[in-house]
Formats: C-alpha cells, sequence, structure tokens
C-alpha cells in the first residue's frame, strides 16, 4: 500500500494518519504538495479525478480516495482496536457524530477557506461574501459540539473513535484559517486538550 498524503494543516490527510497511529498501522506514504498544487497534476489526477488527498494505492493499483473510506479499508484490514464500533449501537453513533462534524462544521469552515483565505480566494469561481457568511455557522457549530460534549469525554460513546478524529482534524484546521473556538466553548476545550494529549495526535 502507498498513501499519497499531504503535511498539516491538510486536515483529511491527517485523519488517516491519526486513525493508522491509533491502529499502529506503518503506512508508506508519499508527500504531494498542495501548495504546488501537485494534487492536480495530471499523473495525480489519474488516479482521483478530484485532486484531491488523501488516497491509498493498493498493490494492484486499486485506489481508494476520501479520507473515512480510506479509515473503513484498514478498519476491515485492521480491526483492532476498533475505531467505527462493534455493535449496531456503537456503529450507529459513531456514523451520526462522524456525519455530524462533516455537515455541522467542516462544510462551513471549509465554505470560510475556500472562499475568504489569501491561499483561495483568488482562484476563479469563488464568492467572498458566501464565505464570510460560513464564519458565524462555524462558531455556532462549535458550540453545539460544546454543548454534546459537556458530560462525556469522547464524542459518540465511552472510548475514542473516528468521529473524535473527524472533529480533532476539523478544529485543528478552523483554528489555522482564523476559527478561533469561543471563549465560553469550555467542555469542547477541555476535550479538545485530552484528546490533543494522545500520541497519535502528532501524527
Amino acid at each position: 500500500m502507498l498513501l499519497y498524503d499531504s503535511p498539516s494543516p491538510a486536515p483529511n490527510p491527517r485523519r488517516v494518519r491519526i486513525f493508522a497511529a491509533e491502529k499502529g498501522i506503518d503506512l508508506p506514504s508519499k508527500e504531494v504538495s498542495i501548495p504546488k498544487r501537485e494534487q492536480k497534476s495530471p499523473e495525480f489526477t489519474a488516479k482521483n479525478p478530484r485532486g484531491q488527498t488523501p488516497i491509498l494505492e493498493l498493490d494492484d493499483g486499486t485506489v481508494i480516495a476520501e479520507s473515512v473510506a480510506i479509515m473503513r479499508y484498514l478498519e476491515a484490514q485492521h480491526p483492532e482496536p476498533p475505531m467505527f464500533g462493534t455493535n449496531a449501537l456503537e456503529i450507529a453513533q459513531i456514523e451520526m457524530w462522524s456525519r455530524r462534524v462533516e455537515m455541522i462544521l467542516m462544510s462551513t469552515a471549509g465554505a470560510v477557506w475556500v472562499h475568504t483565505h489569501a491561499f483561495t480566494s483568488a482562484l476563479p469561481g469563488r464568492n467572498t461574501d458566501w464565505g464570510e457568511a460560513n464564519r458565524p455557522r462555524a462558531f455556532a457549530a462549535m458550540r453545539f459540539f460544546d454543548q454534546s460534549l459537556a458530560e462525556r469525554e469522547f464524542l459518540a460513546g465511552d472510548t475514542y473513535s473516528a468521529a473524535d478524529i473527524l472533529l480533532l482534524t476539523t478544529v485543528d484546521f478552523a483554528n489555522f484559517i482564523g476559527l478561533e473556538m469561543p471563549e465560553e466553548c469550555s467542555a469542547l476545550r477541555a476535550w479538545h486538550e485530552r484528546v490533543s494529549a494522545r500520541p497519535s495526535a502528532k501524527a
């Protein structure tokens, strides 16, 4: 296997690195530079027409794109420790919270990034007003997760899971683009300190 990776602050490749670290999987990788737009090269888009990282290329040439799909593949290959749940309720809860991270926070932070950040806002098809409109929505999403974490250690249950990985990488990416966690989000901040202290968070 070969992981086509991009370094932080890119959140989606980092998801896979953290997941692999939690599993103890040594993933050979090749860096794809986003600032150099290597992900848009003909060589890369032949593997992933969307021109995005990460992708996982298997030994037979099969390519798996999208970070959560890669994580699912690795989970099936290396089921311990389980990161997507072991029974119907755990699986559903982790899926629910993962979807909420994607739909509520990642989508709004992504809009701010694409439409307002200096690195991307000059590209064709950008709409600064739409990006700015998503800024308060991103803060509202953080407050939602703060309330959700008020009485629990982890996002989707009693143990650290894929949902926590998605939220960690999204919160860190939001901070990078200027969406700092609201001061009053004490539960979210405490959770962030806990999960950031895990060795895998450095992946």
